[in-house]
């Protein structure tokens, strides 16, 4: 109820303008009455929850007016790069950027990241801080602000290790693979997809695929899943691989939003797993839920990754539990439960996908069945390959063969399955069908659970694991 809380919030925040700061001053003592289980300090735990979500909100609605103030103007601004550029329209270079700071027609940080596409320079890497000067323009998602045909100016190059590490492991893998198979193992590895063909995009998505080679946290969830999966001789064995390859992955692909909540999620479940705590998966999804909303109001308000992410992990860690022990006396067989978690991810996020984007692959379940399994080996032999390119370029054909043959076969097994006619359609629903659809749902969720809660062995967190 209290992250619940919060996560209203900053939702009101949009809406209502409160001066909260002396309020939760006051209010604070009563904490301690959360002692006792009852009626108080339920209504302590909203109150301070509404609270700490609007007070967190209004600073950055402030934030967004400051924004807003600056639409259409001619400005310039210092801010670092999120990712490598890539040429878009008429020759531009494009990429994002954080750590943005106004130099013109004023000094002072802005909030929020932004999409920059202009000219002056041959190349943008991650980790640069660029100067930038043109027309900003507010925007609406993961994105606050805009500029386009801008003069660019690298101020400072990127010189952290983990962006030398990740700009040499790209090299690697382009040294080591030809074209597709290098951009789709980056893709695979850290969700970079800007140097993949179109039609490859295109194929990826028209068959439901386009998750694996996105900027997600998807690779993350499978990879941490396989090293559970492993027989080690120990726990702790387990727990440290996993742990090992969540603080790696998220060093090369750069603290990207998504990464950062599935690593949150990760670890908490991960905790809970290895003190044998018995913690609800929904208490799992709904704290990382309002932490990361807290750090950065503007995904709550407008971020459609933000709430993709988190209607997956719903369905990844409480519909697909439930699914198996309603119907599976012990746990499935790996490609059994491959199929159960897509499509229990798949039915939290259709909805949402439908109003907004109007899409729907027919053949999105058996594309994840056929492929998701390979995906662990795939990231694998692409991270060998990418290592012997980087290291030992004489020698890394013989190195990327695996790599080579195993990204050849799922590029063909998506091409193939893409040809099949009349796979993708465009359906759109309205918000009213939208919410409906969600409330059936948990509906259906909320009974499957009371049919269960009797039941020994109620624990989604073993299943998980």
């Amino acid at each position: 109820m209290g992250c619940l809380s919060v996560l209203a919030g900053l939702g009101l925040s949009r809406k209502v303008s409160l001066d909260v700061d002396w309020w939760l001053i006051l209010f604070s003592p009563a904490l301690l009455l959360l002692k006792n289980k009852n009626a108080v300090s339920l209504a302590v735990v909203v109150f301070f929850g509404l609270g700490l979500g609007m007070w967190r909100g209004g600073i950055y609605m402030e934030r967004l007016a400051e924004l807003k103030s600056l639409s259409t103007r001619q400005v310039t601004i210092q801010a670092t790069a999120k990712t490598d550029a890539v040429y878009g329209n008429k020759s531009q270079i494009e990429f994002t950027a954080s750590e943005i700071r106004l130099l013109e027609p004023d000094n002072k940080p802005l909030a929020g990241n932004a999409k920059i596409s202009g000219f002056g320079v041959p190349m943008v890497y991650r980790g640069d801080r660029v100067q930038v000067s043109g027309k900003l323009y507010p925007m609406r998602g993961s994105n606050q602000i805009r500029i386009a045909y801008a003069q660019l100016q690298v101020v400072g190059p990127g010189n952290s290790w983990f962006d030398k590490l990740t700009r040499t492991f790209s090299t690697g893998m382009e040294n080591a693979l030809p074209e597709p198979q290098a951009s789709f193992g980056l893709g695979l590895l850290v969700g970079q997809r800007t140097n993949l063909p179109a039609d490859v995009v295109t194929q990826l998505t028209m068959v439901g695929l386009v998750h694996i080679v996105a900027v997600s946290g998807y690779n993350l969830t499978i990879l941490v899943r396989s090293a559970q999966r492993l027989r080690l001789q120990s726990k702790y064995q387990r727990s440290l691989l996993s742990l090992g390859l969540i603080i790696s992955f998220i060093l090369v692909t750069g603290f990207s939003a998504s990464i950062v909540r599935a690593a949150v999620v990760s670890i908490l479940s991960l905790w809970a797993w290895y003190y044998g705590r018995d913690v609800k998966p929904v208490l799992i999804i709904l704290f990382a839920a309002a932490l990361t909303a807290l750090f950065n109001p503007f995904y709550i308000w407008s971020d459609i990754g933000w709430y993709l992410s988190f209607l997956a992990f719903f369905g990844v860690l409480v519909i697909a539990p439930l699914i198996v022990q309603h119907f599976f006396r012990k746990t499935p067989q790996i490609l059994t439960l491959v199929l159960i978690e897509t499509l229990s991810a798949e039915i939290m996020t259709l909805p949402l996908i439908m109003m907004i984007f109007g899409q729907m692959s027919l053949v999105a379940l058996l594309a994840n069945l056929l492929v998701v399994p390979l995906i662990p080996a795939a990231m694998l032999l692409s991270a060998v390959a990418a290592v012997a390119g980087a290291m030992m370029p004489q020698f890394a054909g013989w190195f990327a063969l695996p790599a080579r043959l195993l990204l050849t076969y799922i590029l063909d097994l998506i091409h193939m399955l893409s040809a099949i006619p009349r796979i993708f359609i465009h359906l759109t629903i309205n918000p009213t069908l939208m919410i409906s659809l969600y409330v059936l749902v948990i509906a259906l969720v909320a009974v499957l659970h009371k049919r269960l809660k009797h039941k020994p062995g109620n624990n989604t967190l073993e299943v998980i694991k």
